[in-house]
């Protein structure tokens, strides 16, 4: 089994940075396919980036440009670099990891921009 507990999620004005980790337990961190997805209040989860254990990574329209995923196997973390940051980026924070059928999720954490 897989647990993820996800950090770095605050209360920050518009225009300003965070970055969120991700840190993985009981599991073989490199197989796994690692994403963020977040969920704003009455709106449903949108998935934000993703990034494969090779590197590769992918970005929603709506963060392109802004964010960045990365991961650090040694470490067993993944991260998610958000820049330039809007009120619209006001949600729960979640981290994912899959391999094959499995899926794990964290609790998330909290991201709000003020206007």
């Amino acid at each position: 089994q897989v647990q993820l507990v996800e950090s770095g999620g605050d209360l920050v004005q518009t225009g300003g940075s965070l970055r969120l980790s991700c840190a993985a337990s009981g599991g073989l961190f490199s197989t796994y396919i690692m994403a963020w997805y977040r969920q704003a209040p009455g709106k449903e989860r949108e998935w934000v980036a993703g990034i494969g254990g090779g590197g590769s990574t992918h970005y929603a329209n709506s963060v392109k440009g802004r964010f960045t995923i990365s991961r650090d196997n040694a470490k067993n973390t993944v991260y998610l670099q958000m820049n330039s940051l809007k009120p619209e980026d006001t949600a729960v924070y979640h981290c994912n990891a899959v391999r094959d059928t499995v899926r794990y999720w964290g609790q998330g954490t909290q991201v709000t921009v003020s206007s």
